[in-house]
């Protein structure tokens, strides 16, 4: 019975996935959110069921029903953000907030199928960091001299990388956190929001080569104390995003170029001196000839994700315990051997269409600090699921960063719900704009109508 269960599982499991995938995109034919309703609650039905049908699952292939429990509390709290998001902000985007929620419902289920206790930690502290990200919306849309702390901004963001590099735990190489109190914080993490706010705050008023080159030495201290901490894959992040950042607020290219040119000079550069990326660059160019030290990971990854098939080996049917880290840079690998390739493409579309709707507010905001924020903050958060994707299926060498939302890590999944929030706290704002501009063009109107006419509907509105 427990063998035609997890069988049939498979197949339900990938429909609802894609069924969900769509509707993530089927939203965006739509500019009303109101016209919307329909397909958020039909993500909503689909997420619980996906959810249910994945826990129901691991029941069976591990015969211990507590695990009802865990779920039970764990749809408890998804149900709760999305109801109090709906409740306190009216005016918020339910698309994020439902893809927020489904990518940590696949988070728990992959974690408590790989290691119960880390599943445990890591809901305690999705519950902490969604009653933080549910008051953040409302700072953001009421607080608007987030625009002027510049200089705040940068000397904080430098100031706790610095901190890490210099009393930071090394582990594996690189210095990339501290603890305080037995708490492990990872500050970049932290400091990649603060770095959006910075060149958001730093240009939105000008954008010249004075205003660049400023900004451009304050990135490169950030970037310099990463590399210096070895914290590669962050410094990779951040450079990005600066160079990005500055070409959307310029509209120069030769600024695009020459962020192409001097991020290429760096990495060969970081290749020649750091002897940790020479092996990561060995392990993604032939990993076959090091498989049994720096190309075991990377090897098991791709065993792994080729396992999968389409429809994936089941729950529990797998062996993704035998790639080191698996809970953490290769969670992807696992989720492909056992959910199947096709739940792990629509893993990565509904990613791609959280980044789409951060564009699409962006693209429609008027305030260009808010602007670039909304596109600084859409860019990390893509750009990480990139290089963690590309470096566990080999497209790139391996960066050390998480899957946001999915993979264990309390840093990196606060930070991503907290951008999340701040992307909502942004959308509350769109929709001020567009009330407020809706109400000039009436206005506008108005005053080109006849005296009489717009004397009868003054009257008409007051009654």
């Amino acid at each position: 019975m427990v063998v035609y269960i997890s069988e049939f599982s498979k197949y339900i499991i990938a429909l609802l996935i894609t069924l969900y995938t769509y509707e993530s995109f089927a939203v965006f034919r739509y500019d009303n959110e109101e016209r919307r309703n329909g397909i958020y609650v039909r993500q909503n039905l689909l997420m619980f069921a996906l959810h249910f049908s994945c826990f129901l699952v691991i029941c069976f292939e591990t015969g211990d029903m507590t695990y009802l429990f865990f779920y039970a509390f764990q749809q408890i709290v998804l149900y709760a953000a999305i109801a109090l998001y709906r409740m306190l902000y009216p005016k918020a985007n339910r698309l994020i907030a439902n893809n927020m929620c489904m990518l940590l419902s696949i988070g728990f289920v992959i974690l408590t199928r790989l290691d119960m206790s880390k599943a445990v930690k890591q809901f305690v502290i999705v519950t902490g960091s969604l009653t933080i990200a549910l008051i953040i919306p409302y700072f953001v849309h009421k607080f608007k001299f987030l625009k002027n702390l510049k200089w705040i901004y940068a000397i904080v963001g430098i100031a706790a990388l610095s901190i890490v590099m210099i009393l930071g735990q090394t582990t594996y190489g690189s210095k990339l956190s501290y603890s305080i109190a037995g708490i492990t914080f990872q500050p970049s993490e932290f400091v990649k929001i603060l770095f959006v706010f910075f060149v958001a705050s730093a240009l939105y008023q000008s954008s010249g080569f004075f205003e660049v080159f400023t900004t451009a030495v304050f990135a490169a201290a950030h970037v310099i104390v990463l590399v210096i901490s070895k914290d590669l894959g962050s410094a990779l992040i951040f450079f990005i995003v600066y160079v990005l950042m500055v070409f959307v607020a310029t509209k120069n290219v030769f600024y695009l170029i020459a962020g192409g040119v001097g991020g290429s000079a760096a990495a060969y550069i970081a290749y020649t001196v750091f002897s940790h990326v020479q092996v990561r660059v060995q392990a993604w160019k032939d990993p076959w000839s090091v498989i049994d030290s720096a190309g075991y990971q990377i090897t098991q990854s791709l065993f792994a994700i080729s396992s999968g098939d389409w429809f994936g080996l089941g729950l529990y049917k797998g062996t993704p315990e035998a790639i080191p880290f698996v809970e953490a840079d290769f969670i992807f690998s696992a989720i492909a051997e056992e959910l199947g390739i096709i739940f792990a493409v629509c893993l990565i579309l509904i990613c791609v269409s959280c980044f789409i709707m951060f564009m699409n507010t962006a693209a429609v905001l008027k305030d260009k600090f808010y602007q670039l924020t909304a596109f600084g903050l859409g860019v990390t958060y893509i750009f990480q699921v990139f290089l963690t994707i590309g470096g566990g299926t080999k497209f790139i060498p391996l960066t050390g960063v998480t899957l946001p939302l999915i993979s264990y890590g309390g840093s990196s999944v606060l930070t991503t719900l907290v951008m999340f929030a701040i992307v909502e706290g942004l959308y509350i704002i769109r929709q001020d704009e567009s009330e407020e501009q809706k109400k000039a063009l009436k206005k506008r109107k108005k005053r080109k109508q006849p005296i009489r006419k717009r004397i009868e509907d003054e009257i008409e509105d007051e009654e």
